[in-house]
């Protein structure tokens, strides 16, 4: 489902959509994913819940302008000015993959006030980043001038790797699609290679300062971040729980949507 809302701001523009009416719920998706992971979680929480989508800059349909920073250092600020714009109250924050570095930097660096904060096998802390990533940071233009029928071969097999089971054609041909085409292909490059650890060294640096709920779940199959690294992170966080579900890899909203689904609703309902 295309995501209805735009917010503008110095020619750039951030896609966004809100479902629904109760307490507020903001869903982050990562990388290299877009809010259609969570679009499905959305429509069935937004019976109890206002439920807020959005596409980070340079993903999905926001835009993916070539001088528009998405390191995570921007990409924290631009959740926190959303958050603001939006005037949200302590919202439920649900985060995946990248998305859980952004949801923390907001919160930790530009303050931004949670009610409790979900994350998902999430890029946090480091170390960080597959040997693709490295490839491509060592690479940073080259896999630009890719055939584009290698370069979508190169994402399909990517993003196939991070399901436990394989994704469905048509899964698999949504997750790719932003990624394609003169403006998608480079976006896609162009996000690994602004990807820097020295912001989650900062914010591993300071998740005890953390005081609100929070839920960490991993898949105990996740191969693009081990589980230890989910442990090690809720072990760092004073007020975390942790749990891992059996038969799921780094994309649980695909492997697993049973137990995510059950483990988000308890999350949503602590008080």
């Amino acid at each position: 489902m295309e995501l209805a809302q735009r917010y503008e701001k110095h020619g750039r523009t951030i896609a966004w959509d809100r479902r629904g009416q109760g307490p507020v719920v903001v869903f982050c998706h990562g990388t290299p994913f877009s809010s259609r992971v969570w679009s499905a979680y959305a429509d069935a929480l937004s019976n109890d819940f206002t439920v807020y989508l959005r596409d980070m800059p340079g993903y999905g349909e926001s835009s993916k302008r070539v001088d528009d920073p998405v390191d995570f250092d921007a990409q924290g600020k631009v959740f926190a000015e959303l958050l603001a714009y939006w005037e949200l109250d302590r919202p439920r924050v649900i985060a995946h993959d990248y998305g859980g570095a952004v949801s923390l930097r907001a919160t930790l660096v530009e303050e931004a006030v949670y009610h409790s904060l979900t994350l998902v096998d999430t890029v946090a802390i480091p170390p960080a980043g597959s040997p693709f990533f490295q490839f491509v940071q060592d690479h940073p233009t080259t896999l630009d001038e890719l055939p584009a029928y290698i370069h979508d071969a190169v994402l399909r097999a990517y993003i196939q790797n991070a399901s436990h089971h394989d994704l469905r054609p048509d899964q698999l041909d949504d997750l790719v699609a932003p990624w394609l085409g003169p403006e998608g292909q480079p976006a896609f490059y162009r996000q690994i290679a602004q990807f820097d650890e020295r912001y989650l060294r900062e914010i591993e640096a300071n998740l005890h300062r953390l005081t609100i709920p929070v839920t960490v779940l991993w898949g105990a199959e996740d191969r693009w971040i081990p589980p230890a690294t989910g442990r090690k992170l809720a072990g760092l966080i004073p007020s975390a729980t942790y749990t891992e579900i059996p038969g799921s890899g780094h994309l649980m909203q695909y492997d697993a949507p049973a137990p995510l689904t059950a483990r988000l609703l308890e999350s949503l309902r602590v008080r």
